[in-house]
Order: structure tokens, then sequence, then C-alpha cells
């Protein structure tokens, strides 16, 4: 069973400096009947205008990952950790016993695109920790990019999640087969794919349940994030 979720049918907020997207309620955006996805909790697509910032702020009990899509995000935390993450690469926070941090686009000109998705962990109170880094290997091929296990160089979740990325040419298609009791779900970064017959747009979103597997096809240069969730 595939259920999908259009980018125009997300909700919205425009704070000036910031224009969001959530896939699922958050902020002043609440839908009882979108509360969140298996243990996905958050997927917001935020665009932050140039010197835009969220200041200090807490997390807690919470894997936090983002995906840069266009531009770089300034990090600073409470554990020390001061990086900037690029177009393309990724990042991840276990917020556990809690955390305090900042994220800015330190670009005077150009904007800040990004995904944030937020992950109940399988425990609370872990030690926080913070990881980040880049995959080369994505183009017409899933790549692991986060897994519980870590395998394969892949960012490691305190869940039983695994998030896969792939950057398909037009007419390239990928496959994911789907093992029983899990759930996928596939978000359009950008162009336009195809999954089990279904055409899905940059924005547009889709979850899958009781299928043995899906086929994804390129047809636009695109890029999507597939979530494997149990």
């Amino acid at each position: 069973m595939m259920t999908t979720r259009r980018a125009d049918e997300r909700g919205t907020a425009d704070y000036g400096w910031l224009l969001a997207r959530y896939s699922f309620s958050f902020a002043g955006y609440h839908d009882p009947e979108r509360m969140g996805f298996r243990s996905m909790r958050v997927l917001n697509e935020d665009r932050i205008a140039p010197n835009g910032s969220f200041p200090m702020h807490d997390h807690r009990d919470m894997e936090i990952l983002t995906y840069v899509i266009e531009g770089a995000i300034e990090h600073q935390d409470s554990m020390g950790n001061s990086s900037t993450v690029n177009a393309g690469e990724f990042q991840i926070m276990s917020a556990g016993t809690g955390v305090t941090h900042s994220e800015a686009n330190p670009s005077r000109a150009e904007e800040l695109h990004l995904l944030q998705i937020w992950i109940h962990p399988s425990e609370r109170g872990l030690t926080p920790r913070y990881a980040q880094a880049s995959f080369d290997d994505r183009t017409n091929f899933l790549r692991r990019v986060v897994s519980n296990s870590g395998e394969e160089d892949s960012l490691r979740i305190h869940q039983d999640v695994e998030i896969y990325s792939a950057i398909l040419e037009a007419g390239a298609s990928v496959q994911h087969e789907l093992k029983p009791e899990r759930h996928l779900w596939i978000q359009v970064v950008r162009g336009s794919i195809q999954a089990n017959g279904t055409d899905l747009a940059a924005g547009d979103s889709a979850s899958i349940s009781d299928e043995a597997s899906v086929a994804i096809v390129g047809l636009a240069p695109s890029e999507f994030l597939l979530f494997e969730l149990a």
C-alpha cells in the first residue's frame, strides 16, 4: 500500500528569514492525522535567508538529522562542536540527556536550503553525540547514509532506521526490497521520480507498507531520500 503526500499539502510557515514546509505537525502547524511516521517525528524542508539563524536552543531525547541541499550551515553546540556542513553533506546529532546548539546561514547572498529530520531514539537518556559525513557514491545507487549499525560507513543512529540517498539520472532506476514489518518513506529532494508507477515531484513524499519492494525511476535528473523504518 502506498500513500502519497504532495508538496503543496504540507504545513507552511513564513517567518521572513525562514520559509518552512512541514510534513508532520510542528510549531504552529497541527494536524492530528499527521504526527509522524513510525519513529520519525519531524520532516521539515527549510529555506533560510542569507544571515538567517536559529539561535542557541535546547534539545533532549531526539535523533536530529540535517541534510543540506543548497548553501551551507554553520553549527555550534554545547558539546564543543563548531563546524560547517556544506551542500550534499549529512549531519546527525543525538540530543540524549540534553544539548544546546545553534544553526546559521553564514552567506550574505545565498539562501540555505535543507531538510531536518527528527527521529525518536530507541531509549532515553543517551549520551549526546555529533557526527557529519558526505557520500560520493550516490549516482544511480541507493547509498546507505544512516543506520543503527553504522555499517558501510553510514552515520549511526540510535533507532532501528536505515536511510538511503540516491541521485538518479533521467531514465535510471533503483530497487529496494522491503522486509516484513518494515515501512518506507520516500522524500523527493529535487527533480521527479516514479515509485511503483506513481509519479512524485520535488517536495512530494510517499509512505509504503505491506509491499515486497519499491522500484524507483528517474523521470528527470532527480534526488531523493528513502527511509526504512521498523
